[in-house]
């Protein structure tokens, strides 16, 4: 179960965290602070905190409750090497502590499945973020490599993937967003009608 919550009580947590902070962040801090990290220490992660992620992919909405998921974690470095081949930017792989490789149905039966598989991922990552793990999705472009390596079944494809590992630079996770970073609000939403 994610450790953030969603009400303003401060719970006490047990988690490790690279800043060595006890209490779990609100969700809508965690969502300001997000950032994709992309180097990584060479700490492990605890196989605890691993299921702490998964299982808050697990539990990711999805249409008519299908659940059309499989979540692959890989740690072998051998084998995130070679993952790290399989995309024009997803060099990290290499240097993850961890992976979450995506499994799906084929994604071209039905457009509910890349958007199920996203709230997966992005519930996985904001409890990473709040365990105090960086992460960085990546695009497989060589899918038929991937079920070659990871010999997962004909009927499921994998394109998305989920590097894991403590950030090189542990301030990563305490550092104030960049101011401009994001589209300003007015420039992204419109109510009622597009435009006002």
């Amino acid at each position: 179960m994610p450790s953030f919550t969603s009400s303003g009580r401060e719970r006490e947590s047990k988690i490790h965290r690279a800043d060595a902070r006890e209490i779990p962040m609100e969700v809508s801090q965690v969502i300001k602070m997000k950032r994709a990290v992309r180097e990584f220490s060479d700490e492990p992660i605890p196989e605890e905190q691993l299921a702490q992620v998964i299982n808050a992919g697990r539990r990711a909405q999805s249409a008519k409750n299908r659940q059309a998921w499989h979540f692959i974690v890989v740690r072998d470095r051998e084998i995130l090497a070679e993952l790290s081949q399989l995309g024009r930017f997803a060099k990290q792989l290499a240097g993850a502590a961890a992976a979450i490789v995506i499994l799906t149905p084929d994604p071209a039966e039905r457009w509910s499945i890349m958007f199920d598989a996203g709230q997966a991922a992005a519930y996985m990552q904001l409890t990473a973020w709040d365990l105090g793990i960086g992460s960085c999705p990546v695009t497989l472009y060589e899918p038929e490599r991937a079920r070659d390596l990871l010999g997962f079944p004909a009927d499921l494809h994998a394109r998305a993937v989920l590097s894991l590992g403590y950030p090189e630079d542990s301030s990563t996770l305490t550092a104030t967003p960049h101011a401009g970073g994001r589209k300003s609000l007015s420039e992204v939403s419109s109510y009622e009608r597009w435009g006002s």
